[in-house]
């Protein structure tokens, strides 16, 4: 069922139709873009649930060989992040290998990969986010490096992408936020560390783990009405005013007063 939700999402970015969704758009825009770059046209009407795709090219937006297969290569990015996660956190390879291999034989996991769904894109961005987030842990001893910066970044870039996909993406950023008010609470204890050093400190998570974030949020939004320019079957819960600029709607170009 949910296939046929998101598939006819993607079809309305390809076909620039405007609609209306309670998630954010970035999970239905990268499924859309799959779906053109492997040759998907937008003509499929995802109408029921079973449905045979018959000659349309579903398979870039899911994952079976090249719509499909977007969505099959977040699901198996997991197992490496899940990897590289536990062998940071507990420098035991073991443990690692043994979380790689619970995941690679997961159903579940199996199972949302496999389809054109926002989960795989969701756990890409919330695995991405936490496994950012102890890589720069762990450079904390070597801080304002290349490297930290990186990661910081990247954690500040996974985060806009988790809240980009579903709002259920702002835990991993309770998470962030839980290890940066304590790694900030840890540094002010530090007598070592002058004021200054710590405001410096305090600087980069804001413009990485804060600013960077919302930055990107806001420009999927712009991205996304810049791309949805034709009337569709979300006019309706706009304003005239924002109808008026629709390609296709009764009020395209009507002058509407303030």
């Amino acid at each position: 069922w949910d296939e046929t939700h998101f598939g006819k999402m993607g079809s309305y970015y390809i076909n620039r139709t405007f609609f209306f969704d309670v998630h954010p758009p970035l999970g239905k825009m990268l499924i859309g873009l799959a779906g053109y770059l492997s040759g998907y046209d937008g003509t499929f009407p995802f109408q029921k649930p079973g449905d045979r795709y018959e000659q349309h090219n579903y398979v870039g937006m899911r994952g079976v060989r090249c719509y499909r297969l977007f969505c099959a290569f977040l699901g198996s990015c997991l197992v490496p992040f899940a990897y590289l996660t536990v062998l940071e956190l507990s420098k035991s390879l073991p443990a690692a290998l043994l979380t790689a291999f619970i995941l690679i034989f997961d159903t579940g996991c199996i199972t949302l990969s496999q389809y054109i769904l926002l989960d795989p894109i969701l756990m890409f961005f919330l695995m991405g986010a936490v496994l950012s987030m102890v890589k720069c842990n762990s450079c904390a001893d070597r801080p304002f490096s290349a490297s930290w910066w990186y990661w910081l970044s990247l954690t500040g870039v996974n985060l806009a992408g988790a809240m980009g996909v579903k709002f259920v993406g702002l835990f991993v950023v309770l998470l962030v936020g839980l290890n940066t008010i304590y790694d900030l609470w840890d540094l002010l204890g530090d007598l070592r560390l002058s004021l200054v050093m710590f405001g410096k400190h305090l600087l980069a998570r804001v413009l990485c783990l804060i600013l960077l974030p919302l930055a990107l949020y806001m420009a999927m939004f712009a991205v996304h009405f810049t791309v949805l320019n034709k009337s569709g079957p979300g006019d309706g819960f706009f304003s005239s005013a924002f109808q008026s600029q629709l390609i296709g709607n009764n009020l395209h170009n009507v002058s509407i007063p303030e």
